[in-house]
């Protein structure tokens, strides 16, 4: 693809210096004047709030405003930061990111090869006869799985980007009964875990490719939501279990620079447990899908 059309593709990859500015231009396209008590003034040539609106909200001048959302502001205070923040209505989360983004540099630098602890690949062995189990970094690459991991999913191989395949893979949409709460959560979840890192070019590269392939992935990039990953409740059409539920757990290793392990587990004593404990048995024997 040449590089006119990868950067027509590209949505929300943001050069250093040009971060803070997207979010905020973004966040504040998503607010209604009348969601905090503004009227809305008639014909409005962009969505949600103007500039001078989201100003008079934090109590700053719009005309420093106006230079963050351009990017030629001095580095902007704490307190700033939270007054903006509660101007946008942005929850914990999304206010974390304001700071992340206002206040760390980007980070350059060659690509290292990324290392699992070895203590950490003997237990994903230890938990291959009962729970599935993967190391993914920041940019949700998976770096090590055991092989039950693989019979809940092949997105959760070796080599695979959970990403890329929740939105590329059509199988992705059949194993998941909730895809469209899936999506919207991966990718709130790679902007929280990526943080300042938006000029990375594996980054770059990732989201070059989905944007380009993929519609609903570049609707939800642009709406800069952050989410943190923490666990959650999964509901799957498994070709071998059939209709499961299952919950994930997402920890962060010690250690190392944005690795998390991530387990896969059904409640104790119910039918999704039952199924559970099948495929398992049916993955080492060795057995399990393709």
């Amino acid at each position: 693809m040449g590089h006119a059309l990868c950067r027509y593709y590209r949505v929300g990859v943001d050069r250093a210096g040009d971060a803070l500015s997207a979010y905020l231009r973004a966040r504040r396209t998503m607010v209604l004047p009348e969601d905090v008590g503004l009227p809305a003034g008639g014909r409005r040539r962009v969505p949600g709030l103007r500039r001078e609106e989201v100003a008079l909200l934090a109590g700053i001048s719009p005309d420093y405003y106006v230079r963050l959302e351009q990017g030629r502001g001095h580095r902007p205070s704490r307190e700033v930061l939270n007054a903006i923040a509660a101007a946008l209505g942005l929850d914990g989360p999304a206010t974390s990111h304001l700071h992340r983004l206002a206040t760390s540099a980007p980070v350059r630098g060659p690509r290292r090869t990324e290392q699992v602890p070895t203590g950490m690949q003997h237990l994903l062995r230890s938990l291959e006869a009962t729970l599935p189990a993967f190391v993914q970094n920041r940019f949700m690459d998976v770096l090590a799985s055991n092989r039950l991991a693989v019979a809940v999913s092949p997105s959760f191989a070796v080599g695979s980007n959970v990403v890329r395949a929740a939105f590329l893979d059509p199988a992705m949409h059949e194993l998941y009964e909730d895809w469209e709460l899936v999506a919207r959560e991966t990718v709130a979840g790679l902007r929280a875990s990526v943080g300042a890192r938006v000029d990375d070019p594996r980054l770059t590269a990732l989201v070059d490719d989905l944007s380009e392939h993929s519609d609903e992935f570049r609707r939800l990039w642009a709406r800069y939501d952050v989410l943190p990953k923490t666990g959650g409740v999964r509901r799957l059409r498994h070709p071998l279990m059939g209709s499961v539920v299952l919950r994930h757990e997402k920890l962060a290793l010690t250690g190392v620079t944005g690795q998390l392990l991530v387990v896969h587990h059904a409640e104790p004593d119910t039918p999704s447990a039952a199924a559970f404990a099948e495929l398992a048995r049916t993955a080492l024997d060795g057995a399990a899908p393709g």
